[in-house]
């Protein structure tokens, strides 16, 4: 995604639902993103997920395991 000119990540996230729990535009896609993903997602929701679907992007393992989240993480299959 591009905003004046800049190259941009969405991130989003969507419960098994499919309901879009939170969308969070940021100019990174490394670990302080993921990390910043997650905290915001388990304040505002309130509890910590059960089990996390993820593309294969490494920072979101890292990230998950540095703030100790207790969820299973699987990924998406191509």
């Amino acid at each position: 995604m591009s905003l004046q000119g800049l190259v941009h990540w969405l991130w989003r996230a969507v419960d098994i639902e499919g309901q879009v729990l939170d969308i969070l535009i940021q100019k990174r896609r490394n670990k302080k993103a993921a990390k910043r993903l997650f905290k915001k997602l388990v304040k505002k929701q309130k509890l910590t997920p059960g089990v996390i679907v993820t593309n294969k992007l490494k920072s979101y393992g890292v990230a998950i395991k540095e703030i100790e989240l207790e969820a299973d993480i699987d990924s998406i299959r191509d």
